[in-house]
């Protein structure tokens, strides 16, 4: 098998979502986590002051600051084509592609893991680097798909507001463009969200491949979205969906560490 064939083909990549905010346990902190604190190296000084309000405002649609914070391990079925569990906290990020028995489990905060492809686990040192760096690029492009509302003021990101602009299908929405200094595999991305007036929520996309492009590589709806816990999320990306989807409050510690499969499903049952 050419494991270049690993990668579902969408090469849309963005922030670096290690940069976690520290837990907050005192009431000053309460209350600068209710006002959505942005990420340490947000470019603030170059971002509009109606574009981070709006922002803001989608954090809370989504469920808030608080609850975001205090979501730990998320699941997912990306496109069909691979799964994924991710530990908030700690950085370990398990990815099972069912198809060729293909796991990684590795730690995006400390870029270390361990690989097994095709039924048979990575031992040379090298090999190994390069498929944890692959691994860690899966989970940044994935997760930026399912839960990019929660990252508009991540490190490196500087928002702009666009006006106003209608949805594919004429509904009203606000529009925030991202770029990126710095962050991600591909820092020259940009994109622009279209947030509903109404109910403060992401209803589509634009991705553009360089923030030069006037025109968009593609442009997908977000819709369906589902109360998880205590936040919301959307899988439904038109011609794409993300699915099997699960906020879990605990799992084992054996799903991060054992190449055994995982069933996401009876996760949630336990």
């Amino acid at each position: 098998m050419n494991h270049r064939t690993l990668f579902f083909s969408l090469s849309v990549l963005v922030i670096c979502f290690a940069c976690e905010p520290a837990e907050n346990t005192g009431t000053t902190e309460t209350t600068s986590l209710e006002n959505n604190p942005p990420a340490e190296g947000f470019n603030a000084a170059a971002s509009d002051e109606r574009a981070i309000a709006i922002a803001d405002s989608v954090m809370k649609a989504m469920g808030g600051r608080r609850a975001w914070d205090n979501t730990r391990y998320i699941g997912w079925n990306f496109f069909g084509a691979r799964e994924l569990l991710w530990d908030k906290k700690s950085g370990l990020v398990r990815i099972q592609m069912p198809n060729d028995s293909t796991v990684f489990l590795i730690n995006v905060k400390t870029d270390t893991g361990r690989v097994m492809l095709d039924g048979k686990r990575l031992e040379n040192q090298d090999s190994l680097a390069k498929y944890v760096q692959r691994g860690e690029s899966i989970w940044i492009n994935d997760s930026y798909w399912l839960l990019m509302p929660f990252k508009l003021k991540d490190s490196g990101v500087t928002l702009k507001y666009q006006g106003q602009d209608t949805i594919q299908g004429g509904q009203a929405a606000q529009v925030l463009q991202l770029t990126f200094d710095g962050v991600g595999d591909t820092p020259q991305n940009k994109y622009r969200v279209f947030v509903d007036q109404d109910d403060h929520l992401v209803k589509q996309w634009q991705f553009y491949r360089d923030a030069a492009d006037e025109e968009p590589a593609f442009t997908t709806p977000w819709k369906d979205y589902q109360k998880h816990d205590d936040i919301l999320l959307s899988g439904d990306r038109g011609q794409r969906q993300i699915t099997n989807i699960h906020v879990y409050e605990s799992v084992p510690d054996r799903v991060f560490h054992s190449f055994e499969p995982v069933d996401l499903d009876a996760l949630a049952a336990n």
